[in-house]
């Protein structure tokens, strides 16, 4: 009787990590360049079950099969294009990638202390040094591999990436390509880091992308489709737990009733 008590108690487990999942989608729906997270669920190996009344092996007969539990595999990243409002900022950048794969997403190169990490979030600014600078601080990266410099902001980028200020070239913003974003970990400030080295520069692939100035990338989290998720998610949760009420009660009954001797 115990095997489904296990059964429910992990239902309920991991409606809650995706609970906790879908909260943080939600809270970032206005997070400018975020990528929303999914989850996969998986099952344990399932049992299969025969009666044992039979003389023997060959003639038991099959009952059928039992789940053993399930769990929260992991984590995906849907890396889906969001939508690209016009801000008039000229420090703002939105990448815009055409004819992406799945999984397959570019973004930013940004200097942090805690070496390079990678962004969709292009709402940027110029330091006091003329540095093209994230909001945390971090420094935006040429294809040079240095910071770029732009003094103030009265630059132009063009849509291949190229910098330019009063019609000189002073540099080309890099756009990394990720082909596998399930490789790469999410970190705070809205960047993600690479642990496998699967980064390359798009520049040196077929990738086809633009980079758009004066405007900016949206969430590509769907409000109304992620709160009903966690609306099935509760009710699912909710589901696992009168299971496992009706078997305390069960429980309750066998040893105070069935044992008794009257």
């Amino acid at each position: 009787m115990l095997k489904g008590f296990y059964t429910a108690t992990s239902g309920m487990l991991s409606m809650q990590y995706r609970q906790d999942q879908l909260s943080n989608n939600l809270a970032n729906s206005n997070t400018t360049g975020y990528k929303a997270d999914q989850s996969v669920t998986r099952s344990f190996p399932t049992m299969l079950m025969q009666a044992n009344n039979a003389q023997s092996l060959q003639n038991r007969q099959v009952v059928g099969e039992l789940p053993t539990a399930v769990y929260l595999q992991e984590h995906v990243m849907n890396a889906a294009q969001g939508d690209i409002q016009q801000t008039g900022q000229a420090t703002d950048f939105a990448l815009i990638q055409n004819g992406a794969e799945a999984n397959q997403a570019i973004f930013f190169a940004i200097d942090t202390e805690n070496g390079t990490r990678y962004t969709r979030n292009g709402n940027f600014q110029v330091d006091a040094n003329g540095t093209l600078v994230t909001g945390s601080g971090g420094m935006v990266l040429g294809t040079d591999g240095n910071p770029l410099q732009v003094e103030n902001d009265s630059f132009t980028v063009q849509p291949n990436g190229i910098i330019t200020v009063d019609g000189e070239e002073i540099g080309t913003i890099e756009v990394m390509i990720a082909e596998d974003t399930n490789a790469l970990s999410k970190e705070g400030n809205g960047y993600v880091r690479d642990d496998q080295t699967i980064m390359q520069s798009a520049y040196e692939t077929n990738t086809m992308f633009s980079v758009q100035q004066y405007a900016l990338e949206n969430s590509n989290v769907d409000v109304t489709r992620t709160m009903n998720e966690m609306l099935q998610a509760y009710r699912l949760f909710e589901a696992n737990q009168k299971v496992i009420q009706a078997y305390d009660q069960s429980l309750e009954k066998t040893v105070n009733e069935v044992g008794r001797i009257n």
